[in-house]
């Protein structure tokens, strides 16, 4: 047992190692380790578990053929399961941190697209500020029949640091009663500090190493910089929260309107918008077609042909977002299948070579008087018992490698974090689903066995 200690140990050393380069090196090793330390601990552990049967079991012949091999031959137990453990540990993990990853993408959805419609200037998702609207867009909007409560955003770049890609800057209603929600991780801290408060991405709070309360001079100077044209007074900011964000990958910075609108003023397109949150009235008579039509109306000059305009709902988004993200993770349901395959083959191998070299035992339990039925149930149980181990120690060393994945490897790799995500029915039918398939590999295994050869084979001992 002392080999797998020390393994699994040095796995849990390795977890909390930061990364190397960027890349998260010593996970990566956190995992081999935890799948070679639960691998060499399989004896102990069926041992263990074995060790907890009932006597009762054993009062029944054919059970106490299968238990009894099973707790004294563990060895051979071991090479039997392991391709099953091994395989199943990884469809398992691969399982566990898709949902969550899912599970977490759907809440993020919710907390970011509030709004049931989104109004922005054609062209303007590809190119920062290439499109905007006028400063009072949201304002014209409100006064409309079947708007109820329309709000301004706006999205550009800021250059921090020549060495760092550029960051987003996310303009929004952040204070006040229609302040928009962030999906907060750490914060918001509500205490009256000197200067202006940001909300910034896991991303930034990785690559800076900032965290609520901090002042940030960085994003003081490079944001004076950036708006020097417009005589903007340099200003102290310091982080009010640090949100989830699985857009950006080098991060993103929220601000408040009012406060951005103190820094640059109104003059030039400083104060125009990129995108509109548009809530429509629930009890309105507009159709959609009308209603964006008035919201072309209400956007345009007054003798000039009305704006290009691309109108998307929330739903829209919301699906688009999922269907984009299951057909990005297919591969991996394929992968567990594949897995799993690898692992059935290796078990059907093991146990025919065992069951071959025992023709001699399955002989002379057919001279006692077993039946070929009951040396196929005695195969069989043994086949339950070692599937049901293996498919016990294969999960739980997947929920293990599934905690590095989720907690350790996704923030070092794409510094954003997913809340951890068991999906109990999944997992049961996929043990359930390795525990028949393994059963009936025994069985199909062990029917050439129990021939009427075996019988024969007692004669080599005579």
């Amino acid at each position: 047992l002392w080999p797998a200690v020390a393994l699994l140990g040095a796995s849990l050393v390795l977890a909390f190692m930061p990364p190397v380069a960027g890349v998260p090196l010593a996970a990566y090793m956190a995992v081999g380790l935890l799948l070679l330390g639960g691998m060499a601990a399989l004896p102990w552990l069926l041992g263990s578990v074995l060790a907890m049967v009932p006597k009762a079991f054993s009062r029944q012949p054919l059970a106490m053929l299968a238990l009894e091999r099973a707790r004294r031959m563990r060895h051979a137990t071991t090479v039997a399961v392991g391709g099953v453990v091994a395989s199943l540990s990884l469809a398992v993990a691969l399982t566990v941190m898709v949902t969550s990853f899912r599970g977490s993408m759907m809440e993020w959805l919710d907390a970011v697209l509030p709004a049931p419609m989104y109004v922005r200037a054609a062209g303007g998702s590809s190119r920062v500020d290439a499109a905007l609207l006028p400063a009072d867009a949201a304002q014209r909007l409100e006064q409309l029949p079947g708007i109820e409560r329309a709000q301004a955003m706006r999205s550009s770049q800021l250059v921090l640091s020549p060495e760092r890609p550029a960051i987003s800057l996310l303009i929004r209603p952040l204070q006040g009663e229609q302040a928009m929600q962030l999906p907060w991780v750490e914060g918001p801290i509500h205490e009256t500090r000197p200067g202006i408060a940001v909300h910034i991405s896991e991303a930034v709070a990785q690559l800076y190493g900032l965290k609520p309360g901090d002042a940030w001079p960085l994003l003081s100077k490079a944001f004076s910089l950036q708006n020097q044209d417009h005589q903007s007074p340099n200003a102290s900011f310091y982080i009010a929260s640090v949100w989830r964000d699985y857009v950006r990958q080098f991060g993103a910075v929220a601000l408040d309107w009012k406060d951005y609108l103190a820094l640059v003023g109104h003059a030039g397109n400083a104060a125009q918008i990129s995108e509109i949150a548009v809530w429509p009235e629930s009890q309105s008579q507009l159709s959609g077609t009308d209603l964006q039509a008035a919201i072309e109306q209400a956007l345009g000059t007054p003798g000039q042909s009305p704006p290009a305009l691309e109108f998307v709902s929330s739903q829209a988004l919301r699906e688009r977002s999922l269907r984009i993200f299951d057909r990005s993770f297919a591969v991996t349901y394929w992968l567990q299948a594949v897995a799993i395959g690898i692992g059935l083959f290796g078990i059907a191998a093991s146990f025919s070579a065992q069951v071959l070299a025992r023709r001699k035992e399955f002989g002379l339990l057919a001279h006692l008087g077993l039946t070929r039925r009951n040396v196929l149930s005695v195969v069989a149980a043994e086949g339950l018992a070692w599937t049901m181990l293996g498919t016990i120690a294969g999960t739980l060393l997947g929920l293990g490698v599934a905690v590095i994945l989720v907690h350790v490897v996704n923030p070092q790799s794409f510094h954003w974090t997913m809340e951890l995500r068991l999906p109990l029915l999944r997992l049961l039918a996929l043990g359930a689903a390795v525990v028949l398939a393994g059963v009936v590999t025994a069985w199909l295994a062990g029917r050439r066995a129990a021939s009427a050869d075996a019988v024969l084979a007692v004669k080599e001992d005579w």
